[in-house]
């Protein structure tokens, strides 16, 4: 059995006063007279990249929290647990009474570490220049402001698949389907599958329809007349315009996002009460109707 403390890291992912405020309520019961000692506590514009050894990081936040604290700690990935103080926590999905809760789960070391894939995007420039992001939720080429279609085309390990003409074309991970590529019509994946989505926002043929591939193929993004507007966003936090000639790849990340995961646990649990799921509809007649 291991007597060391758990050590902690805790980002508090943004500025928010109620954010603080819970971190403040939370911080006494993280102690080394309860086994658990905190190690590091970043802001969300703070380096954390290799910067401290820890067992976990706890974000506070919302979703959009972890998928900045998953950028801040770069090829380091450690495993995250997420206390919800936003809206919908498909990730951050406990509440600080849940989380505290578990702090002997924590102490213990008796969760599971579930591990889910990440992205590379590379934006090649057609001068020459290249960036590259690191994500785990999506890539999305959408016109943006233009408010005209754009035309996307779309190859898979080097072999033309199609040309979207579209409002917009999403590549999700499976962690990243419950986002974007959902309000778009896109496929609900489970988390710990391998595998892309490629999903077109609003196409102008009835027949296109979002495409599921495994997580091991390059997928390749060019757009032939970028209009003014057109952009590229990845994890709805990252924007660049797009020229003609750019050319966006996609593929699988050498890190995973590790999410730590208790014993009661559930993700259609999740996405029942998440997505308001209330079960079959009654179609029976009620009396006096």
């Amino acid at each position: 059995m291991n007597t060391e403390p758990l050590k902690l890291i805790v980002l508090t992912g943004s500025d928010r006063p109620e954010v603080h405020a819970a971190w403040q309520d939370l911080r006494p019961d993280l102690d080394e007279t309860n086994g658990i000692e905190v190690v590091g506590q970043f802001s969300r514009t703070e380096e954390i990249s290799g910067a401290v050894h820890a067992d976990i990081v706890v974000v506070l936040g919302g979703d959009g929290s972890i998928l900045r604290g998953c950028r801040q700690l770069g090829r380091y990935q450690l495993p995250i647990v997420g206390i919800n103080l936003g809206r919908l926590g498909f990730l951050a999905h406990l509440t600080p009474e849940e989380f505290r809760g578990n702090l002997e789960i924590l102490r213990s070391r008796e969760y599971e570490v579930a591990e889910c894939l990440m992205f590379e995007c590379m934006h090649a420039f057609v001068d020459g220049g290249s960036e590259t992001e690191c994500g785990l939720n999506d890539v999305t080429i959408t016109s943006a402001s233009s408010l005209r279609m754009v035309d996307v085309s779309l190859e898979i390990d080097g072999q033309p698949v199609t040309t979207f003409s579209c409002d917009g074309l999403i590549i999700s991970t499976p962690v990243g389907s419950t986002a974007h590529n959902l309000s778009a019509g896109g496929p609900i994946l489970r988390q710990d599958l391998q595998a892309f989505c490629v999903t077109p926002i609003c196409p102008h043929t009835l027949t296109v329809r979002p495409i599921v591939d495994t997580a091991d193929r390059i997928f390749s993004l060019a757009v032939g007349r970028a209009r003014d507007g057109a952009m590229l966003v990845i994890d709805g936090q990252i924007r660049r315009e797009i020229a003609a000639g750019d050319r966006i790849v996609v593929r699988r990340a050498a890190s995973t996002f590790k999410q730590v995961r208790f014993p009661s646990h559930s993700y259609y649990s999740t996405l029942h009460r998440k997505l308001g799921w209330r079960g079959q509809l009654d179609y029976r007649e009620r009396k006096g109707q």
